[in-house]
């Protein structure tokens, strides 16, 4: 059965993979992104290039801080369930820019509430939230359980507030929400803001890469066709499920990795060795990171699938194949 999705940030990295999925199993994508500058506007735009090529996808230039917009998407179209993915992302980031979190991850997830209780009361909310929110939990793997309140970057704290109004929202006026905890995403077409793509970058141009903590943080690297078989599969169990109407899912490959391990396997793929500059542990970053995964596998068939050494030799095919071919 064919259905309609609305995916916002659809030309950001994880809306545009989820994108290409539900494209490719035959559903209706309405994609809107506001292409901004924080990374590259090209990126973006190469991206929704390839999405534009489906019929069944149809993208709307938009910025998602205007509230009218946002319930204009309500007014104009009728959805089986929304992908609310679109964020101001990166944990350093926002030590500098602070005012673009809230206006953007806090005001735009309170409009989707709001537009979905007036207009679409019965619709299915997914909303991308983080790992971040864990903060500095010392209980090891995170569990959806934990309390969860003690974020040490606001980008952590604007997505754990997210949870809270949603969860507000459910309570009060039955709104079905979803959260969706995702952890250390990677892969082709990420953001060049990420660990991944700037290692990559630095070490094909002969650059030092800077390896915070001197490389003994940990993370649960999870590449990104894992995330969007998560979240495609806890759309369909939630979509069958009435209660509760509020729930939280962590979303991870619970096989937490060192950032050295990380490195090396990098290194192995390009076939050269970087340039390592060995800096301190930086204010904002947690140092370990690991799902539980147990709750998602729980109520629908998530396994991820993808080991790092093969998810870190696809995203350097994809760089190789992107940026140095003619």
């Amino acid at each position: 059965m064919s259905n309609t999705y609305l995916v916002t940030g659809s030309a950001g990295f994880i809306g545009f993979h989820l994108s290409q999925k539900l494209l490719a199993d035959g559903h209706r994508v309405i994609g809107v992104d506001s292409l901004n500058a924080y990374y590259s506007p090209e990126l973006k735009k190469a991206r929704n290039q390839i999405l534009m090529a489906n019929p069944n996808y149809q993208f709307l230039h938009q910025d998602l801080t205007d509230k009218k917009t946002v319930f204009n998407l309500f007014e104009n179209f009728t959805f089986d369930a929304v992908f609310h993915l679109a964020a101001q992302a990166g944990v350093r980031y926002s030590l500098e820019n602070p005012d673009t979190y809230i206006k953007t991850n806090v005001d735009v997830t309170f409009y989707f509430l709001e537009a979905a209780r007036h207009l679409a009361p019965t619709t299915l909310l997914m909303i991308a939230s983080s790992s971040s929110v864990y903060g500095l939990s010392e209980k090891y793997p995170f569990q959806e359980s934990d309390a969860a309140d003690r974020p040490v970057a606001l980008y952590g704290a604007t997505k754990r507030s997210t949870e809270l109004l949603a969860h507000s929202y459910s309570h009060l006026f039955g709104l079905k929400t979803t959260m969706l905890r995702f952890f250390s995403v990677y892969g082709p077409w990420g953001r060049p803001d990420v660990a991944l793509f700037k290692f990559v970058d630095q070490i094909v141009k002969g650059e030092t890469i800077e390896i915070y903590n001197h490389g003994n943080m940990i993370r649960d690297f999870t590449y990104v066709d894992d995330i969007v078989d998560g979240i495609i599969s806890l759309n369909q169990a939630r979509t069958q499920m009435k209660e509760p109407a509020f729930d939280i899912f962590n979303i991870g490959c619970a096989h937490p990795r060192t950032l050295s391990e990380f490195i090396t396997t990098i290194e192995k793929c390009l076939g050269r060795e970087a340039n390592k500059k060995f800096l301190p542990f930086q204010p904002g970053d947690i140092y370990k990171s690991m799902a539980d995964i147990g709750k998602i596998q729980s109520v629908c068939n998530y396994e991820p699938k993808i080991q790092m050494e093969i998810g870190v030799s696809r995203f350097v095919k994809w760089y190789e194949d992107y940026f140095l071919k003619v």
